[in-house]
């Protein structure tokens, strides 16, 4: 079994990091009596809201504590338990595709695909919503598993579609939970990462850049 890439790690412990402050704010280890509030104010600070970009495209003013967002937003989890969903997929996600492309590949994928998935989220959604956690950048690595994945299928001949089982798998799990409870809004950018993931492997995957290049000359 191949060793887990150092930089998915390093993001692991930077989103098991910003859990645990939540946590120990919760049981009153750390902190005064305001510390239970840490995961909603952090949510409000570091969380992407439709509004506030609204109200940044309307004044042509982008100030650096709200750009910032579209990064932080994706270290501030909704729940211990989110979390710990979110971790799981990461560390399959990020163990499958760090073992391919290198430590800046692994990360262009994941902040790249959660800043477009972000970007698109506040387009589309409505102005009361807000986007926050993990998944989104983990959809995006399974955008660049699901290249890895169609790659291997399209060198072998086999059924290219396969690729995308596991990203149909989860959308649909989506949708069955969007008829029974309301999940807001949040598949946007899940479903926007995705695509980056896998449309940005054909250039930051090893000899993406080449092997495009071949792709459009033979067609």
């Amino acid at each position: 079994m191949n060793p887990m890439p150092p930089v998915v790690i390093a993001l692991f412990l930077c989103i098991v990091a910003v859990e645990l402050l939540f946590v120990l704010g919760t049981l009153g280890v750390i902190g005064d009596p305001s510390a239970i509030g840490w995961r909603i104010n952090a949510i409000q600070e570091y969380g992407i809201s439709p509004t506030v970009a609204q109200w940044m495209w309307d004044n042509s003013y982008y100030p650096a504590e709200h750009l910032k967002r579209f990064i932080t937003f994706s270290f501030v989890n909704g729940s211990t338990i989110s979390t710990g969903v979110a971790i799981a997929l990461f560390l399959a996600m990020g163990r499958m595709v760090g073992t391919v492309y290198n430590a800046v590949s692994v990360l262009v994928v994941y902040f790249g695909s959660a800043i477009f998935g972000a970007l698109v989220f506040v387009y589309a959604a409505p102005v009361n919503e807000w986007l926050f956690g993990s998944y989104v950048g983990v959809y995006g690595l399974i955008g660049g598993y699901s290249y890895i994945s169609w790659l291997v299928l399209r060198a072998g001949h086999g059924p290219q579609l396969s690729a995308f089982s596991l990203i149909a798998m989860l959308m649909g799990i989506q949708l069955v939970f969007g008829i029974f409870f309301d999940v807001g809004y949040t598949w946007i950018a899940d479903l926007a990462a995705f695509a980056f993931g896998f449309l940005v492997s054909f250039i930051v995957a090893p000899g993406g850049w080449g092997r495009l290049l071949m792709m459009i000359r033979r067609d």
